[in-house]
């Protein structure tokens, strides 16, 4: 953060409580200001909130909703939960890596996209389900997942 982040952290917390239970709370709206959460804040973040710094990393490492760097212009999340599993979501993941040239859990050098999977999204009678920015795709194939990110790469709304 080369702005004088500090400064706009204090003011954007400000109408904030300052006590453990206000962590999810301060969480979000970092994240929402910021687009993620920047990691030099965490030692601000945890005075204010009276934890550790390891306390909050435990918080932001267990919910994929929070980030610790900027996220890429789209996020796309491939459940693997049981049902979304046995019903094909291994080979979404296995297709979009090999069309992303990335594996889970890394973005794209261009900054285009960010493949992740997700433990379950409670989306379990319509899968698999792949959620690209939010927007959730049921039944997806391998051959949809790829036509998603093809029309994401030639500007077109995906289906």
């Amino acid at each position: 953060m080369d702005r004088d982040w500090k400064s706009e952290l204090d003011e954007l917390l400000k109408d904030f409580g300052t006590r453990q239970r206000d962590t999810i709370p301060v969480l979000h709206e970092v994240q929402r200001h910021f687009d993620h959460i920047p990691p030099a804040a965490l030692p601000v973040i945890a005075r204010r909130l009276r934890v550790s710094e390891s306390e909050l990393y435990g918080v932001l490492s267990f919910y994929k909703a929070f980030s610790l760097r900027p996220k890429d212009a789209h996020t796309i999340s491939v459940c693997m939960g049981t049902a979304c599993h046995v019903r094909g979501g291994d080979r979404i993941v296995e297709e979009l890596e090999k069309v992303l040239g990335v594996s889970a859990g890394k973005s794209t050098p261009d900054g285009m996209f960010t493949l992740e999977t997700v433990n379950c999204l409670g989306c379990c009678a319509i899968g698999p389900v792949l959620v690209l920015d939010g927007v959730t795709h049921a039944r997806i194939t391998p051959a949809a997942a790829r036509d998603i990110v093809g029309r994401i790469r030639t500007g077109e709304k995906p289906a």
